[in-house]
């Protein structure tokens, strides 16, 4: 849990998953493929955060955020505006 960082504002954080490295037709990527989404799963949300909830996954503008590195444990900071859907 991201229990010494409570996010401000619209701010997010969350802790990002591994990108994903083969197709669902069973295709491998190459590391250094072209842009692939970035997805992450919400631990925190900030008091003006009306979008999304604490357990939601989120994909997010791969250049918007800021990584931050807590008590070992590595967490993202997204704005609301910049994360662009929810998965199921």
């Amino acid at each position: 849990m991201a229990g010494a960082l409570k996010p401000l504002g619209d701010y997010v954080v969350a802790t990002a998953e591994q990108a994903e490295t083969k197709t669902a037709s069973g295709i491998y990527l190459p590391e250094n493929s072209a842009e692939k989404p970035k997805t992450a799963k919400v631990v925190a949300v900030g008091p003006a955060a009306t979008q999304v909830k604490v357990g939601d996954r989120i994909i997010y503008k791969s250049y918007s955020n800021t990584d931050v590195k807590v008590e070992g444990t590595e967490y993202i900071l997204v704005k609301e505006e910049d994360i662009l859907a929810t998965v199921k």
